[in-house]
């Protein structure tokens, strides 16, 4: 028998962490890295933050999972926060960033197919856009048009149509008969931390507005304070009909959430949808405590503060090395270091050689998203770490 116990889906490095401290992680032999990818965007308040493990501790030893065949007081109280402090009426919660992408999907098509003497069963395409990353189901990678993440997994699902990334009057011209609905990221992650321009989205709005189509905002990397705002649809001036939001909402414990208005929701009825597992107590209590602790305007600013901060640090940086680095982008305390070479070994020599974990992502970028509550001793290393990478870092010969 040659295959691991572990499915070999993933081409895991050798860093094998056994404990969290703060921001860093500590390897089975002791080794400290420094933590700026967060689990990609999840560990928003590190390893660490007693409010949330205290959370987690106190509800595990009360109630963990119950089904939602009964009431559910704990995701009453975390769905009253989302809807108190976003633009939504509704909550349904999940478990994982991909089922959140989901719901928002079956939410778009029923708000025209399940209204009643209204309903129109041929709306049901969603419009996406070129290097998305929605999820690993089969319709959120349906919704992708990157070929690498459909191999050996056809056919795919009908009902989507891809444009080009801030690009309205591509938008525009899929707009059809069918459409129910535009779904996007309004910065993209793994297609190298792109933000959107405020045109493409305020367009998207009206987009939607003048058809009758659900705006489906994509924020389960973005989202929960990463680019200074709880959400990031807040800095554009609009509002969407539904939103999908996962990572960082749990802090580390698995959890997503579909946030709809009331209006976008109209379809999902008794009996439309549902989740074993989805809004258990555990990971209400996490989402509590994540929320209780994120959506304020002290902790927000200083997201922004601590973003602005390294950004300049890093344009002025990225000077010391054209060869190497072309642009610094992103909100926040998502950003993305574009980089002139193929960003992958520069990536790992960071890890393998100087304990700083980022994430690689398209583009030819290096993800930094580190815990939102990082300081100025791990600001500090973070450029130590990354200017004697840097400085030791040999671009690859070419094959």
């Amino acid at each position: 028998m040659s295959i691991t116990p572990l499915m070999p889906v993933y081409p895991r490095c050798g860093v094998r962490p056994v404990r969290g401290e703060h921001c860093h992680l500590i390897d089975e032999d002791g080794t400290r890295y420094l933590d700026f990818a967060s689990g990609i965007a999840v560990n928003l308040l590190g390893h660490s933050h007693e409010g949330l493990i205290g959370a987690i501790q106190q509800q595990a030893a009360t109630l963990m999972h119950v089904s939602n065949l009964y009431g559910s007081p704990q995701g009453e109280r975390l769905a009253q926060i989302l809807v108190e402090t976003t633009f939504g009426d509704t909550v349904f919660f999940t478990n994982s960033g991909a089922e959140a992408v989901e719901a928002a999907i079956k939410t778009a098509r029923a708000y025209h197919q399940n209204a009643g003497e209204h309903g129109d069963a041929s709306r049901f395409e969603i419009i996406t856009f070129h290097n998305a990353f929605h999820g690993r189901t089969m319709a959120t990678i349906s919704a992708s048009n990157q070929a690498k993440m459909h191999h050996g997994f056809s056919p795919l699902l009908e009902g989507f149509k891809y444009a080009p990334f801030d690009d309205l009057e591509a938008v525009k011209a899929l707009i059809g008969p069918h459409t129910a609905g535009i779904m996007v990221e309004p910065i993209q992650g793994e297609g190298g931390i792109r933000p959107a321009s405020q045109e493409f989205m305020q367009g998207l709005r009206a987009l939607a507005d003048e058809h009758d189509l659900m705006l489906i905002l994509d924020e389960v990397q973005c989202g929960v304070a990463r680019t200074g705002t709880l959400y990031a649809y807040e800095q554009y001036g609009i509002e969407p009909d539904i939103l999908a939001t996962a990572k960082g909402i749990g802090g580390g414990f698995p959890l997503g959430a579909c946030i709809a208005t009331e209006k976008a929701a109209r379809g999902m009825t008794f009996g439309t949808h549902g989740s074993t597992y989805g809004g258990n107590p555990l990971a209400m209590a996490a989402g509590t405590a994540v929320m209780e602790a994120v959506a304020n305007e002290p902790f927000l600013a200083s997201v922004r503060e601590k973003g602005e901060r390294l950004r300049s640090r890093l344009e002025q940086f990225i000077g010391n090395y054209p060869e190497l680095f072309e642009l610094v982008r992103g909100k926040g305390l998502m950003l993305g270091l574009k980089m002139k070479v193929e960003s992958r070994p520069f990536f790992v020599h960071l890890r393998d050689h100087h304990q700083l974990l980022t994430v690689a992502a398209g583009d030819n970028t290096i993800r930094i998203i580190p815990p939102l509550v990082i300081g100025d001793a791990e600001i500090d290393e973070f450029f130590d770490k990354l200017s004697a990478g840097a400085a030791s870092f040999k671009v690859p010969e070419p094959a």
